[in-house]
């Protein structure tokens, strides 16, 4: 199985709402035979129920749980809505892989299959383990409901949907970026082959975002071919259908085409999976649309800066990827195009500080966040913080005419107004 097949597997499982509901509503052909035996072989009159009552109650509840299923995911699709209407459109697919939900989801369509599954072995007599676990499954049910609505209202509010954006930003930052940063370290250049050396492989599929690639894969293709393979979008690069993909220095053998294009994975959107700087996108997007005349939300922009203020700080830290793979023996194999410092950094501030302009909030907490990690960072971190310092402190020159003003909005505050 290529890497590609293996990728894509493991994102429609993660993805898919349905496929645990599924799975559920298959446990229950198991499990409504066991308990079925085990009441046999037992015996037991615990309960009482007779055959009517149990058709009775039994038949209230499969009413009543396929009810409260289409009232669980129409409620969904309505706050989800509502939330990216107010935050940004990037949160619906996060809200869609979110286990939780799936587990909500499962266990009610477990509890209705099973329902249905004791109600149809109700005969002279009423198997009691069956109906008693049926009454429980349901009545656990509701209980998990008001749970559920407590959770969804909760977790659609700015701060939950940051600090979840954040938590990813801070998995896949930790992940893409291992090693800590080290001021001195020298790395190796590397510079584009001659056009006449290099074989270019195009993008056949459908037009779509790079989500991710396979650096081990294309390493080894590259080792066997003893040649050297460019990786030409960058991971979030929208590609369309005969765009370069890979520029392949020759070597001594030739690549298989097909087993080069099968390390990189294409899709309709940007994921968070190996592009952190996605994460940033979407805190930037919630505060932006936050700043929009239509909103006027500052708060909620300072909240989002809260969470930039720590992503940064994080990748500040680690060692940034080169873009350069070599191998064993020290030939450089593979080359990729990678966000440095200064991308992070003007991500992260430049439509903020635009946008926020005339927020006295978000000056004050932009002032804030640039002066700390001015503070804790390496020197060569700094440069990129003290060209947006100076740029803010521009901007506020302009916006703020009054003298007073001017200097209340150029004192760092981490509550924007107030601390």
């Amino acid at each position: 199985m290529s890497w590609l097949l293996r990728f894509r597997l493991r994102r429609f499982v993660r993805r898919s709402l349905w496929l645990t509901p599924v799975l559920a509503l298959g446990l229950v052909c198991m499990v409504a035979p066991l308990l079925l035996r085990l009441d046999r072989a037992m015996g037991w009159e615990w309960f009482g129920f007779t055959p009517d009552g149990a058709r009775a109650v039994l038949s209230a509840f499969t009413a009543s749980m396929l009810t409260l299923v289409v009232f669980v995911v129409s409620s969904l699709l309505i706050i989800v809505q509502l939330a990216s209407a107010q935050l940004t459109p990037r949160i619906i697919a996060m809200v869609f892989v979110d286990r939780r939900l799936k587990w909500v989801l499962s266990i009610f369509a477990f509890a209705y299959g099973y329902t249905i599954a004791a109600s149809g072995r109700i005969e002279a007599t009423a198997p009691q383990l069956p109906v008693a676990f049926a009454i429980f499954c349901n009545l656990a049910c509701i209980a998990l409901f008001f749970w559920y609505a407590q959770w969804l209202g909760s977790s659609m509010r700015p701060i939950a949907v940051l600090q979840a954006v954040a938590s990813e930003g801070h998995a896949v930052v930790e992940s893409v970026y291992p090693d800590p940063f080290e001021p001195d370290e020298k790395r190796p250049g590397w510079s584009p082959a001659p056009e006449a050396d290099v074989v270019v492989v195009d993008q056949t599929e459908k037009s779509g975002v790079v989500l991710a690639f396979s650096l081990g894969d294309l390493l080894a293709l590259a080792q066997r071919a003893d040649a050297v393979i460019e990786l030409v979008p960058q991971v979030g690069d929208f590609v369309a259908r005969g765009d370069p993909l890979f520029r392949i220095r020759r070597g001594a053998r030739a690549i298989d085409v097909a087993a080069l294009r099968a390390c990189i994975a294409t899709g309709p959107e940007r994921t968070v999976e190996q592009d952190p700087r996605f994460a940033f996108r979407i805190i930037v997007d919630i505060a932006n649309k936050a700043l929009s005349p239509a909103i006027n939300d500052p708060t909620t922009a300072v909240l989002a800066l809260d969470q930039i203020h720590h992503l940064l700080l994080e990748v500040g830290k680690r060692r940034l990827d080169a873009g350069q793979t070599r191998d064993a023996q020290g030939r450089l194999r593979l080359c990729y195009r990678t966000p440095d410092w200064i991308d992070f950094v003007g991500l992260a501030v430049t439509e903020i500080r635009h946008f926020g302009a005339s927020s006295m909030q978000v000056a004050r907490r932009l002032q804030a966040m640039i002066d700390h990690l001015l503070k804790v960072l390496p020197e060569a971190r700094k440069a990129a913080l003290r060209d947006e310092l100076a740029l803010l402190r521009g901007s506020v020159q302009r916006v703020f005419p009054d003298e007073q003003d001017r200097a209340l909005a150029q004192v760092g505050d981490l509550q924007g107004l107030g601390s």
